[in-house]
C-alpha cells in the first residue's frame, strides 16, 4: 500500500440517479465526479455519507492534463474547493485530455506517449499538485486507438510520470480489458511494469462488444474476465480500494449488490 494512502476498502461510484441506492448498499468509500458537485451545496446524501464516516473522493474528469495547454486553474481551484469540503483524503483525474484551444472534446482522450508530451503532462500535474489540498491521484484510460509513435509503453509512462511528480495512480482494470482488445497491449506485461505500489485504489466498470470493439461504457454489467484481471492484480499486491463505477442505465439495487459481492470474491481468490 501506497504510504500514506489510506485503506478505503469496496466502493461504488456515487451517482445522483442512485443516491438513495448507494445509500442502502454495503460499501466502505464512494467516489463522485467533482464537475458535477457544487461546494457550496454538497449533495445530502453525500453529507449522509460523510456522516457515517464514509470517504468521498471527488473524480475530476475535465482538468485535461495531458493537453498542450497550461492547467485550467479555475477547474483545479473547484477540484481543490470540493476536496476541502467533503474532506477528501485524495483526488484524482486522468492521463488524458479533453481540450486543443477551443475545441472541447466532451470525452477523454489519450495523450500520445512521448518525451514532449510527458514533459507537459509533468508540468500541468505539478501545477495542479501546487493548487491541491490533498494528494492527486491520475487514471490511465481506455483507448479505441494509439497515437503513433510512441516512445514509451503504457506502463512506461506511467511509471516515469510518478517518478516526476510523485502522484498516485488510479489503476483501471476495465481499461486494461478494453486496450487488450481494443488495441492488442498485454494487460499482465503492464502489470509487471507500472509501480503498483503506488496505487491509491482500483476502477472496475462495465462495457459491452460492438461489431468487434469493446466499449467501456460503465453502463453494462461487468465482465468475467476484467475481474478475472482483478483477481491477477490481486496476487501481485493489496491496493487500499476497490471502486465499482456505473454511470448510466442503473440496474435494480440487487444486481449493483451482487457486482460489488463478485468484486469482494474476485479479492479474495
Amino acid at each position: 500500500m501506497t504510504a500514506g494512502t489510506p485503506h478505503l476498502g469496496v466502493g461504488i461510484g456515487w451517482r445522483r440517479d442512485i443516491d438513495i441506492t448507494v445509500e442502502r448498499l454495503d460499501v466502505d468509500f464512494v467516489e463522485c465526479v467533482a464537475e458535477d458537485v457544487n461546494p457550496r451545496r454538497i449533495p445530502e446524501s453525500l453529507r449522509l455519507l460523510r456522516e457515517r464516516g464514509l470517504p468521498v473522493l471527488p473524480h475530476a474528469v475535465s482538468l485535461s492534463l495531458a493537453g498542450a495547454q497550461p492547467v485550467d486553474t479555475d477547474r483545479v481551484r473547484h477540484l481543490a474547493r470540493v476536496a476541502t469540503a467533503l474532506d477528501a483524503p485524495l483526488v484524482s483525474d486522468h492521463v488524458a485530455f479533453t481540450r486543443a484551444g477551443s475545441w472541447e472534446a466532451g470525452h477523454i482522450l489519450p495523450t500520445p506517449r512521448t518525451t514532449d508530451s510527458l514533459d507537459v503532462l509533468v508540468e500541468n500535474v505539478r501545477r495542479a499538485q501546487g493548487l491541491l489540498p490533498v494528494p492527486l491521484a491520475l487514471e490511465h484510460v481506455a483507448a479505441l486507438v494509439e497515437w503513433p509513435g510512441a516512445e514509451f509503453s503504457e506502463a512506461e509512462f506511467l511509471s516515469r510520470l510518478v517518478d516526476r511528480t510523485d502522484c498516485r495512480l488510479i489503476l483501471d482494470v476495465a481499461n486494461l480489458y478494453a486496450n487488450a482488445h481494443n488495441l492488442g497491449t498485454d494487460p499482465r506485461e503492464f502489470l509487471d511494469a507500472v509501480p503498483l505500489d503506488r496505487i491509491a485504489y482500483v476502477h472496475v466498470g462495465g462495457g459491452t462488444w460492438r461489431d468487434g470493439v469493446y466499449h467501456d461504457t460503465h453502463a453494462h454489467p461487468v465482465l468475467h474476465e476484467v475481474l478475472d484481471l482483478l483477481a491477477e492484480l490481486h496476487a501481485r499486491t493489496s491496493p487500499p480500494g476497490v471502486l465499482l463505477e456505473r454511470d448510466d442505465q442503473f440496474p435494480s439495487d440487487d444486481e449493483l449488490a451482487a457486482e460489488l459481492t463478485a468484486i469482494r470474491t474476485a479479492i479474495a481468490r
